[in-house]
């Protein structure tokens, strides 16, 4: 598979993700630990002796991932999935303000328009949320845990820079998001049971949403990222966020209000002109 194919089909598989967990008959905490456990066991069984590269670094970047995991999940049955993903997506924020204190990374004067404009984003996005409905029950705290996944995620994009500043392999990168995976699963399972009873396409739906919505759309991307640059991978990731919120009202009928969506596409029109101005003006060491 060509690599840009790749990483166009794996941001196609991630964006299905706020619909099937909205339509998955679980709870909330159910499909958080048994989603990221059937993910796990997928990388484990693929990725053959990944798990030789289990350190203390690779756990450290994975606990940082599996709060994503589990905040995105729980920001989806609370929320609309316009406003998930949107939220979500204010991760360049948290990593622009991140990177001085994580990374000493300086903060360069094109970095100051995106921020202004992620942070205006945010707020159309909060203002802009719906009243609760049978699929968004409570949107002002589900805007909140989506959020927390936003600084998460940058959290785990720090980590991930930082096993590669540090000399890591590939392989400890990967490692992170295997126990990422794991640690989500043992986080969360306290609270997924008792299991209760469901039908075999619920446990299908659970599946896919392991097996493929992550396993799979993660090794398509990782194999793409070899072969493509940052800025092309940036923008084709961008497929996501803007299918995300297609699916949910094809399945489920959700329409996200006019303010939410204005909200996105700030957010989302700001990083990809970030990107894209970072990249023409990088020198060859930030290019690395």
């Amino acid at each position: 598979m060509p690599p840009r194919l790749a990483i166009a089909t794996g941001a196609l598989i991630f964006s299905t993700g706020g619909a099937a967990i909205k339509y998955a008959d679980f709870a909330a905490w159910q499909v958080a630990s048994f989603r990221s456990g059937v993910a796990a066991l997928t990388l484990l069984l693929v990725l053959r002796g990944v798990h030789r590269s289990f350190t203390w670094r690779a756990l450290l970047v994975g606990c940082a991932y599996a709060v994503t995991l589990i905040a995105f999940v729980l920001a989806n049955r609370m929320t609309t999935g316009a406003n998930a993903i949107y939220l979500q997506s204010t991760s360049p924020l948290f990593l622009l303000l991140l990177g001085p204190v994580l990374l000493r990374e300086r903060l360069q004067r094109r970095d100051f328009p995106v921020m202004l404009a992620v942070v205006t984003g945010l707020v159309l996005v909060m203002w802009g949320s719906s009243a609760p409905s049978a699929t968004a029950p409570d949107p002002v705290r589900g805007n909140f845990i989506a959020l927390l996944s936003g600084l998460s995620y940058a959290l785990m994009l720090c980590g991930l820079r930082w096993l590669g500043r540090s000399g890591a392999s590939n392989n400890e990168s990967l490692a992170a998001i295997v126990l990422g995976n794991i640690v989500a699963f043992l986080v969360a399972l306290p609270m997924a049971l008792p299991l209760g009873s469901h039908p075999p396409t619920d446990w299908l739906l659970i599946g896919y949403l392991g097996c493929v919505q992550i396993a799979v759309a993660y090794l398509l991307v990782t194999y793409g990222l070899r072969k493509v640059r940052a800025l092309d991978a940036s923008l084709l990731l961008m497929i996501e966020t803007a299918l995300n919120p297609v699916w949910t009202w094809l399945l489920m009928g959700e329409v996200p209000t006019m303010l939410a969506v204005t909200g996105g596409v700030v957010i989302v029109g700001a990083t990809i002109v970030h990107t894209a101005v970072a990249a023409r003006t990088a020198t060859p060491a930030e290019a690395t």
